[in-house]
């Protein structure tokens, strides 16, 4: 029995740092979506968080404000997917497909 648990413990310590490494390069990866047919693009990381908003100036109408707004959403919301599901593949890849709370 001893064994088994000792056995599992260092499966379990593989996988944290297996993940550990894994989130990591999540962090460095670069992850980008567009609207508008390409006026406006954000970028994100793995980790979902926006590292930049590009606006083409073509996009800034003062009497349209709400569209700027809807292609900035509509972008961040696609990048942020895309990131998100980017995350779960490569952690998946070391959980085998088991859901852990706080990871995403």
């Amino acid at each position: 029995m001893k064994g088994n648990y000792g056995k599992m413990m260092k499966q379990v310590q593989q996988m944290q740092q297996e993940m550990a490494k894994i989130q990591e390069e999540l962090a460095q990866e670069r992850i980008e979506a567009t609207a508008g047919g390409g006026m406006v693009s954000v970028a994100v990381n793995g980790e979902q968080e926006v590292l930049e908003v590009a606006i083409e100036k073509e996009a800034v109408d003062p009497d349209d404000v709400e569209m700027l707004q809807d292609m900035i959403l509509a972008a961040a919301n696609e990048a942020l997917r895309k990131s998100k599901d980017l995350a779960t593949t490569k952690l998946g890849q070391v959980t085998g497909g088991l859901s852990i709370p706080g990871l995403f």
